[in-house]
Order: C-alpha cells, then sequence, then structure tokens
C-alpha cells in the first residue's frame, strides 16, 4: 500500500471494517464525512470480524457480562454524538453472535471486486438493517434487499449473490482479514495510513481525531458543519 494515491496529494486511509460492528458504522459515517473535508482517498475494506477475534485471542464484548453492559450504554451515547441511527437488535446474542454476517461480507466482498462504486451504500444498508432497523442481513431475501436499496439492480444483485459463495470471494475476504491482522489487528474497526513509510494503525472509532492529526488536518467534530450529510 503506498502512502499517497499516485498523481495525487490525496492521503490515502485504509479502513477495514465488518458490518457486524456498530462501532465500525460509527467510524465510517465519520470518515465519509471527512473524505473531502481532509482530503483523503477513503479505502473502503471489508474484513471477517469472527475471524479477527479468532486469530488474535479476542472475544465479543458482550461474553464479558460488565464489558455488554458498558458497551449497551455506551453505543447509545456514541449514536446521539455521532448522529449515527445506532440501536441494539432485541436479540442481541442471537443476531451478532449466533448468526453473525459471513454471507454479509461476502456479499460486500463480491461488490468490492466487480462493482466498488456500490461498496459504500451497500455496507451502510447492511448496518441500517441490522443496527438500526433490527432486520435480517443472513438470508438470500436479505442481502438482495439490501442491494436494491443500495441502488443495485435486481440482476447485478443475484449475480453478486452467486458470486459470494464464490473461492474467489472467499480467498479475497480471507486475504484482506489477514491483512488488517498482519498490522495488528485485534477488532474492528481499524484505520491504517502510512506515515514516514510506515503503517500507522488505529483502532476503533474513537481515534479518528488522532487520524487527523496524523494526516496533518484539523478535526471538527464528528459532525463537521461543512459536511454534506
Amino acid at each position: 500500500m503506498a502512502s499517497q494515491s499516485s498523481g495525487s496529494s490525496k492521503k490515502r486511509v485504509d479502513f477495514f471494517y465488518d458490518v457486524l460492528s456498530p462501532y465500525s458504522w460509527l467510524g465510517f459515517e465519520i470518515l465519509c464525512r471527512y473524505r473531502p473535508i481532509w482530503n483523503m482517498e477513503l479505502c473502503l475494506r471489508p474484513v471477517f470480524l469472527a475471524g479477527i477475534m479468532k486469530e488474535s485471542g479476542n472475544q465479543p464484548p458482550a461474553m464479558l457480562p460488565k464489558r455488554g453492559e458498558y458497551m449497551f450504554k455506551d453505543i447509545k451515547r456514541l449514536a446521539k454524538f455521532y448522529q449515527v441511527p445506532v440501536q441494539m437488535p432485541r436479540d442481541f446474542m442471537g443476531t451478532v453472535i449466533k448468526k453473525g454476517s459471513l454471507a454479509a461480507m461476502r456479499f460486500v466482498t463480491a461488490v468490492d471486486l466487480t462493482e466498488p462504486q456500490f461498496v459504500e451504500s451497500v455496507s451502510r444498508e447492511f448496518w441500517l438493517r441490522i443496527w438500526s432497523r433490527d432486520e435480517d442481513i443472513t438470508q438470500p431475501d436479505s442481502i438482495l434487499a439490501a442491494a436494491a436499496k443500495a441502488g443495485l439492480s435486481a440482476g447485478q444483485a443475484q449475480k453478486l449473490l452467486e458470486m459470494s459463495t464464490s473461492s474467489e470471494v472467499k480467498d479475497r475476504l480471507k486475504t484482506t482479514t489477514d491483512e488488517v491482522l498482519k498490522y495488528g489487528a485485534f477488532g474492528v474497526p481499524c484505520s491504517v495510513i502510512y506515515v514516514d513509510d510506515k503503517p500507522q494503525l488505529l483502532f476503533g472509532s474513537d481515534r479518528l481525531e488522532l487520524l487527523g492529526h496524523l494526516l496533518g488536518k484539523k478535526w471538527q467534530g464528528p459532525v463537521p458543519a461543512s459536511a454534506k450529510l
């Protein structure tokens, strides 16, 4: 990964995420708001959170009772502060721990491989389904519904759904997940930038002020006045 785009002054920021993570949604929306303000090349990099947790020896916050209690309160506060409509699913354990996001993240990866201009909108629709409307993201009909709302045609969506079970997509998702693990990831979201030609990994949605500092840009709060929301 280069420190900046060829022929461009834009600094590249790789954002590794999984739609199963509400904190990823918060970071995603903030970075999308700041993309024109900080003049950065935002590269969305879908990964598989469960794979990161397993390989790093981490476990979901909800598996630790006190940490889980804090997370529920934290998400509610952050949703208001960041102005992102996050709502906890009624059956958190069933939705997040049992069902997971493998099918959704394979679909996003298929989109990234063939229709990258839709990665942002498709990812947002998955987050809206699971983390705002308490809807499924695992069944084919659910995935196709999200794709339609994101602007993909029925034909495109069906083709991508079929592609999402291919070896090419599975390998791509694993490769990207392995890449962020090599940077030192133990969860998501993770932002990676190059400073003095060396990769810098920042974990979480609460390190974006520091990200701006490393980019030499000014942090204007979670909802900058100049952002088009």
